[in-house]
């Protein structure tokens, strides 16, 4: 962009130079035809009054050109901004369904664990307690079968000891 700013400027000095440098015949009068009419006046003047002229609408142009990109710009950027927040609104929303989503599911995750604890420990009571009867008969079983090998050997203690089967 500075380039091409300073070649203009370099330009517009050497047109200028030139206009200076040749100021005699810029401003020598002329006849010029208007079509309709003929009038007397410096064909270098009205040519450089011309190119002022033209350059001065192209400057105009620029500007307004610039102008409207830099409108355009600010607008795209507004709703860039005005999209961004949306987005970043909808996704704060997502994180926060996500959440309470989440929550939801560890809350019923947590009550499935407990019912299942206690169904484990219930079960595992009534284990113990089969166990425990079980323990209890086999203990009782044990005591029957000692009882009743004492009443053997009492008994067999008292006969004979030729009457015991070999």
């Amino acid at each position: 962009m500075r380039a091409r700013t300073l070649f203009l400027f370099l330009i517009l000095a050497l047109i200028a130079t030139f206009a200076i440098v040749n100021l005699d015949a810029f401003l020598a009068p002329t006849p010029l035809s208007l079509v309709f009419t003929t009038i007397h006046a410096p064909l270098g003047l009205v040519m450089l009054a011309l190119m002022g002229v033209l350059v001065i609408v192209f400057l105009v142009f620029v500007v307004y050109m610039q102008s409207t990109v830099l409108v355009e710009s600010r607008r795209h950027t507004r709703e860039l901004k005005e999209q961004r927040t949306l987005a970043d609104k909808a996704e704060a929303s997502r994180f926060t369904d996500l959440r309470e989503y989440l929550a939801a599911e560890l809350s019923a995750m947590r009550a499935q664990a407990t019912a299942v604890e206690s169904k484990v420990l219930t079960r595992l009571e009534q284990i113990e307690e089969r166990h425990r009867a079980a323990l209890e008969q086999t203990g009782n079983t044990l005591a029957a079968y000692i009882g009743e090998l004492e009443d053997h050997l009492e008994r067999g203690a008292g006969a004979n000891p030729d009457d015991r089967p070999d």
